[in-house]
């Protein structure tokens, strides 16, 4: 935006200077060329009428210093001649000699009683010359010629003197034009690449960031003004929806509770088989909704926390969380593999790995059949570290893997009764370190489940999750 702004403010001026600086440097090259015309002929004229005077004295030497003195003050020669065009002065000859000019128009004219001005090629000269010419007259009589003429050069070289100096000018004014646009331009940019920062905080989920814009136009004044607004309204909603998520957890935990102390005080009574069956059912629904109101209290709570990255040793967080998990993996008789090669770091917020691990193996072993595996590989990339996380089980679908990471959602069929988040958390922890997560089948027909995390920091969203399913 600012080489924009940048460029406008310097077309605009260029087209001012264009429109003035041509106009007028035209202006003052005809201006020049009549001044020229007008001081010429007010010269000759002059000329004339004092060489009348030192011809009818037949004083030539007095002409010559004439001519002479006219050419060291004003610069034009002069030549002046007899009534049959023969030179008796000529104040800058191009060689010696006596010679005769009556066959040069300006002075062929002048013999004739007419004045006469213009510009013409001198072939003795090799150069064009602007000339001015007048007759020498005794009463009625015309006795000679004076004719004064400067190279076309002279007026020329001013008029080029003057589109320089429009030249340099207009680089001056550019110039200056630039360095104000500028300043100019630098207070409009600043203010929105802060305004810019803030909003793309505020799209990571950081919903405390304001623009906090000082200053500027008004109108970014303004925009960053209403940004803050909206922020600050936004941040109020998140936390009214967070606060009534957790607040609803932790009030329903009591009351389920006590609804299951009761069904299981109910079941040990209850002598009827079909109302025994049903008393189970209502426990393991219970049961399933005391998941779900936890699974919701933990994500509350999460979201609440900001990223802060750090580097972590992936490799040494895998192998402690499958001994952790060595345990229930023996009771169902599956194998719990990892492999990683020692110091393969990553930028991961503190206990997120943990929680995704937590998520993943308690998914897999889920499913795993007897006498099956599952694997936790660490393998480093060039941008990231790759967490392979393989079981044995049934699989999914490539529709139910494009689903798999949504809250709430189960595979129809599924033998795990948790409430569909542990996914979706795996995603929002991951994703809010800057990596990512995917699902693909394993090479045995179970899910593999690919967990990228960034070997250098990046962005996150403002949140953190829990390792509940």
């Amino acid at each position: 935006m600012r080489r924009r702004l940048l460029v406008s403010y310097l077309s605009i001026t260029l087209f001012v200077l264009v429109v003035l600086e041509i106009p007028l440097g035209v202006a003052f090259a005809r201006l020049e060329r009549r001044d020229l015309t007008t001081g010429v002929q007010h010269d000759a004229l002059a000329l004339s009428i004092r060489a009348e005077e030192l011809i009818e004295r037949d004083d030539i030497e007095a002409l010559e210093s004439l001519a002479d003195d006219y050419q060291a003050e004003i610069g034009g020669r002069v030549v002046i001649t007899d009534r049959a065009g023969t030179a008796l002065v000529d104040s800058e000859p191009p060689f010696g000699g006596t010679r005769s000019f009556a066959d040069r128009p300006e002075i062929a004219r002048a013999l004739e009683g007419q004045e006469a001005t213009g510009t013409r090629f001198s072939a003795t000269l090799g150069s064009s010359l602007f000339y001015a010419s007048a007759p020498i007259v005794d009463g009625v009589e015309v006795i000679g010629a004076v004719r004064v003429s400067y190279p076309t050069s002279y007026v020329d070289d001013r008029i080029r003197r003057n589109w320089v100096l429009l030249g340099i000018v207009a680089v001056v004014v550019l110039g200056v034009v630039f360095i104000v646009s500028s300043i100019l331009a630098r207070s409009v940019v600043r203010p929105l690449a802060d305004l810019e920062a803030a909003a793309a905080r505020l799209g990571a989920g950081d919903l405390s960031v304001r623009a906090s814009v000082g200053s500027g136009p008004s109108e970014v004044r303004s925009l960053a003004a209403s940004f803050d607004r909206t922020a600050a309204h936004l941040e109020r909603l998140v936390e009214a929806q967070q606060t009534f998520v957790a607040d609803a957890s932790h009030q329903l935990r009591s009351p389920l509770a006590a609804l299951r102390l009761r069904l299981e005080n109910l079941e040990g009574e209850v002598r009827d088989p079909d109302a025994a069956g049903d008393v189970t059912g209502a426990l393991a629904e219970v049961a399933r909704l005391s998941r779900l109101v936890d699974g919701l209290l933990e994500l509350a709570r999460a979201e609440q926390l900001v990223s802060a990255p750090a580097e972590l040793d992936v490799a040494a967080v895998v192998r402690e969380r499958a001994e952790a998990w060595s345990a229930l993996a023996g009771e169902r008789r599956v194998s719990l593999h990892h492999a990683g090669r020692a110091g393969t770091t990553a930028m991961v917020t503190p206990g997120r790995l943990e929680q995704v691990l937590d998520n993943l193996l308690n998914n897999a072993l889920e499913v795993a059949p007897e006498g099956s595996s599952v694997s936790i590989d660490v393998t480093a990339e060039p941008a990231n570290v790759l967490v392979e996380v393989r079981d044995d089980g049934p699989g999914m679908s490539e529709a139910a893997r494009e689903r798999a990471f949504d809250r709430f959602w189960r595979a129809g069929g599924a033998k795990s009764a948790g409430a569909g988040l542990g996914l979706a958390i795996v995603r929002e922890l991951t994703e809010a370190d800057g990596g990512s997560v995917e699902l693909a089948p394993s090479a045995s027909g179970g899910l593999a489940v690919l967990v990228r995390l960034p070997r250098r920091t990046s962005v996150g969203r403002a949140q953190s999750a829990t390792t509940m399913r």
